[in-house]
């Protein structure tokens, strides 16, 4: 086992040999951010409506399956929003709010302010880390449970936007409510945001956009101007979107911690990539998702420059380097893996730990 004080070095030594071999990632391309997201949002809504419009069960069919790729890789720019500070992409934050998050009702808010806390070092796999469970030591029953809740995800929007967010304004306890328990996308169901009296004028901007959306689409359905079968692909898409992306979030870590604080190896060791050659995470990994482990290591890199990163690293990286030690072969693979850890014996649990990590 490591001292502390080998375990803070070797700690420093991946941190610092990953920026130096990546110094020259850290800009992000403004122009490759508004074209990706102009496309994204545009085949978004475009395979929405030929979905909800056309006749034909084939062309139903291809148009529902691009429609549902493009809404989940619209909604997963919320975790790259969630690291770009204002000047870095000016406008972008707005852009996509306008194009993605009101129209999902899922604004950028509910991931500001939140996801930084689980790259916090001292917070990452403890009890106040929002985005980690101890999924590992679940029942394979309780992990398929925590995938199919994610498919309940269009009612949890639409009864956030469209009910409790307008009934906050005047109930002091249900905007209370709203601000701490509904106002951040989060797996830890005790995680409790902090509640302050002062609420960023873009924030409540957000909120009111999606209830003024949400009550809009309402009265124009049941006026007929919107047909009913267009309201219901949207919810499928994004049932089927937030579906996706709960089985993605299953394999984006080995969730080996159970609340102790980790060192920053081990969180790294926790977490997983899921490189080239394998095609498939392009889909359901999108928006740089596939490098989750290279993502904590180094949060900066923007999403488009991960793939890159990941080949230096990987060629130039000693081969005892940890960085070798937290790859998959895909979602499949891995979510078997998960499985079959699943409800393992706490010490059985540890000990497979500690030996991938010396391996």
């Amino acid at each position: 086992m490591k001292t502390v004080g080998s375990s803070l070095k070797d700690d420093a030594d991946l941190v610092r040999q990953a920026h130096r071999l990546t110094a020259d990632l850290t800009a992000p391309n403004r122009t490759l951010y508004w074209l990706d997201l102009i496309l994204t949002a545009t085949t978004a809504w475009g395979g929405l409506w030929v979905a909800a419009t056309a006749h034909h069960a084939a062309v139903i069919a291809v148009a529902g399956l691009i429609g549902l790729l493009a809404v989940y890789r619209g909604l997963s720019f919320i975790h790259e929003i969630s690291h770009l500070r204002p000047k870095d992409v000016p406008g972008f934050r707005l852009g996509w709010n306008l194009l993605i998050g009101v129209p999902l009702m899922t604004p950028s808010m509910m991931y500001e302010g939140v996801h930084n806390l689980h790259h916090a070092k001292h917070r990452f796999g403890t009890a106040k880390d929002p985005e980690y469970l101890p999924l590992e030591r679940y029942s394979p029953f309780k992990l398929a449970l925590f995938t199919a809740i994610s498919l309940l995800a269009p009612l949890g929007v639409i009864l956030r936007s469209g009910v409790l967010v307008p009934l906050s304004f005047v109930i002091p306890s249900v905007r209370r409510f709203v601000r701490t328990k509904l106002s951040a996308l989060v797996i830890n169901p005790d995680f409790v945001r902090e509640d302050n009296d002062k609420t960023r004028p873009d924030w409540l901007a957000q909120e009111i956009g999606c209830w003024l959306w949400c009550w809009g689409v309402a009265a124009l359905t049941i006026a007929g101007v919107v047909p009913v079968r267009l309201v219901a692909t949207w919810f499928a898409l994004f049932s089927l979107a937030t579906f996706v992306n709960q089985l993605r979030t299953l394999v984006a870590h080995y969730w080996h911690n159970d609340g102790e604080m980790m060192s920053f190896e081990d969180q790294f060791l926790d977490s997983v990539n899921v490189p080239p050659p394998a095609l498939l995470p392009f889909l359901w990994a999108p928006v740089g998702l596939r490098y989750h482990a290279l993502h904590h290591l180094l949060p900066r890199l923007p999403y488009h420059n991960l793939g890159k990163a990941h080949a230096r690293l990987s060629a130039q990286l000693a081969a005892t380097s940890p960085y070798h030690r937290v790859e998959e072969k895909g979602l499949f693979a891995a979510l078997a893996k998960l499985f079959a850890r699943a409800g393992t014996p706490v010490l059985a649990i540890d000990a497979e730990a500690v030996e991938r990590k010396s391996a």
